[in-house]
């Protein structure tokens, strides 16, 4: 039996790394040409200059965002800036790259937009980083040279080869004849051409057709009287052993996440029982690499496993803002269907809607059953290739961004607008019932133009003295307002309604969800034991950098 059971378990294990890296692919581009220029700066800083050309792959991915490796985490992320073709973009933001190390941010990630490349087209990108530190050491064979290291970015999904142009610009005041070029990585030029830039510095520059799929490194040393000593790094315990503390992390890491399949696997089986309310299948905890962003706030839900209560209140809310649906009846809850309804909705809120005009409760229970299916399947599959971890971390930190816009308002009317904009977010927090409460303790709330859609008890004409809106020119506008106590009740009441009202047993209504997304594996006996087979495996933990300054990039280009 537990010969079985381990066959089982490394099979699982194998079975999920081979998806992991399957998951990676899904971006596919060329690189017609890439041009890096380093500075050396007299601070011992370096600056990084990139200018990268995507060509897009039809029927591909879009490129919306950007992954660039950097040497290391000692960058000024404020020193960043991006554009593409010449137009800003500022969704720029840390990155993390494999084999960096746990909790170590060693790239930025530049979120295109409006900009974003589509399949069948081409965009040029480019990428400023202003201050890296820790990138000179003592070279070697001369202590009175400061000696410095760089890999260009390159990018796991990139097709072709690219000409690419590497240019270093030594630190100011160097004559031509006092710094030396390390040897050339394989398939680029053995000498780098000279020159001076502009500003008098020293330029080595290599230029090749070559894969940008792969590292390469160039170097060069200087004499050390052009930086500050304190801007040489000095190595550690392991790396004076000529030991990179990355590979040794890389590993414990790589081997961590097979310890932790292997453990998720044998508790899965054990604890099936109590698993009833996780409905998420098992392949979303194979980390990608990099966030996930895009998720609608309903979406966000779904990652982080909220009660599906909540949830169904959340698509509710949505769907009234929207115009789609009003509320005629509270308990049991009741909603009549706008017609047409709005083109703006998402598939599972017209789902949710179609499950109301079904009269039978059974019917309309097993129908939003099958709603939140689909779209438990369909963050999933958007899942695939991207990092967990990463991506709950940034949408718990915009619900926070959410709940410190409202509170920080200084009047009763800007509270509530603030509030109207982020209420689906503000609804992820675990401590949404007591923080609503709080929030709008002891004031009014100008309630937003669609609240009679969901309070059909609520009326303009019915509400407390209006209060008038400050406003430009001669006077204001009068705003329907509720006492905060009441608005924040009702809000709460919501999910209660629904599980009491719609949903019935919250667990057996969760239960037929997860029996279809994430169910209970097949315990095994000796008589009818079974396992996958499955090929060898192992973790690609790449980018571990023992040089002076190396910039790891694995999987960039796109999500």
């Amino acid at each position: 039996m537990r010969k079985n059971a381990f066959i089982l378990l490394a099979s699982i294990t194998l079975l999920l790394v081979f998806v992991s890296i399957a998951y990676a692919q899904a971006y596919s581009f060329q690189m017609p040409q890439a041009t890096v220029h380093i500075f050396w700066n007299e601070d011992g800083t370096v600056s990084i200059d990139y200018i990268f050309t995507f060509a897009n792959d039809a029927g591909a991915h879009p490129i919306d965002y950007v992954d660039v490796g950097l040497p290391n985490p000692s960058f000024n992320e404020s020193s960043i800036s991006a554009d593409v073709a010449g137009n800003p973009v500022y969704d720029i933001s840390r990155s993390g790259f494999q084999g960096s190390g746990p909790g170590v941010d060693t790239g930025v990630a530049i979120g295109l937009g409006a900009y974003t490349i589509p399949p069948g087209e081409t965009g040029q990108v480019h990428v400023n980083i202003g201050e890296i530190e820790n990138m000179l050491r003592f070279d070697s064979g001369d202590k009175g040279y400061a000696s410095g290291v760089f890999a260009p970015a390159w990018f796991q999904t990139v097709r072709g080869n690219t000409d690419v142009s590497v240019t270093f610009h030594l630190p100011p005041g160097i004559q031509p004849e006092e710094p030396r070029w390390h040897s050339a990585p394989s398939g680029w030029p053995s000498e780098p051409e000279t020159g001076l830039d502009e500003d008098g510095r020293v330029t080595y520059t290599w230029a090749s057709q070559i894969r940008m799929d792969r590292k390469y490194d160039f170097g060069a040393s200087f004499p050390v009287d052009y930086i500050p000593e304190t801007a040489i790094y000095s190595p550690g315990f392991l790396e004076s052993l000529g030991v990179a503390p990355d590979d040794v992390i890389g590993g414990m890491v790589c081997g961590g996440f097979i310890l932790f399949f292997m453990l998720s696997a044998f508790l899965s089986i054990r604890g099936a029982q109590r698993r009833q309310l996780q409905y998420m299948p098992p392949k979303i905890s194979i980390e990608g690499h990099g966030i996930k962003r895009g998720l609608t706030a309903i979406e966000a839900a779904i990652l982080m496993e909220q009660p599906l209560d909540k949830i169904l209140t959340m698509i509710l809310f949505a769907t009234i803002k929207k115009g789609g649906a009003t509320v005629t009846k509270k308990e049991p809850l009741t909603i009549e269907l706008t017609d047409p309804l709005p083109e703006d909705l998402q598939p599972y809120e017209v789902d949710f809607l179609k499950a109301f005009t079904k009269t039978n409760p059974a019917q309309k229970r097993t129908a939003l059953q099958d709603m939140m299916i689909e779209l438990v399947r369909s963050v999933s599959k958007k899942m695939k290739g991207f990092s967990r971890k990463e991506t709950l971390a940034y949408y718990k930190a915009i619900v926070q961004k959410a709940w410190v816009q409202v509170e920080a308002a200084d009047t009763p009317e800007v509270k509530s607008q603030k509030y109207d904009e982020v209420m689906e977010w503000t609804m992820l927090d675990r401590d949404y019932d007591d923080r609503t409460r709080r929030v709008f303790h002891g004031g009014p709330v100008f309630v937003p133009v669609w609240w009679s859609r969901y309070d059909p008890s609520f009326s303009r004409g019915a509400t407390a003295a209006p209060v008038s809106a400050a406003g430009g020119g001669g006077g204001g506008i009068t705003l329907p307002h509720l006492p905060g106590s009441d608005f924040a009740a009702s809000m709460v009441k919501g999910v209660q309604n629904f599980s009491s009202g719609v949903v019935g047993n919250l667990t057996d209504f969760t239960s037929k969800v997860t029996n279809k997304t994430n169910p209970v594996p097949v315990s095994t006996s000796r008589s009818s034991s079974r396992s996958s087979g499955g090929g060898g495996g192992g973790c690609a933990c790449a980018c571990a950098c023992a040089c002076a300054g190396c910039a790891c990039a694995c999987a960039g280009g796109g999500r």
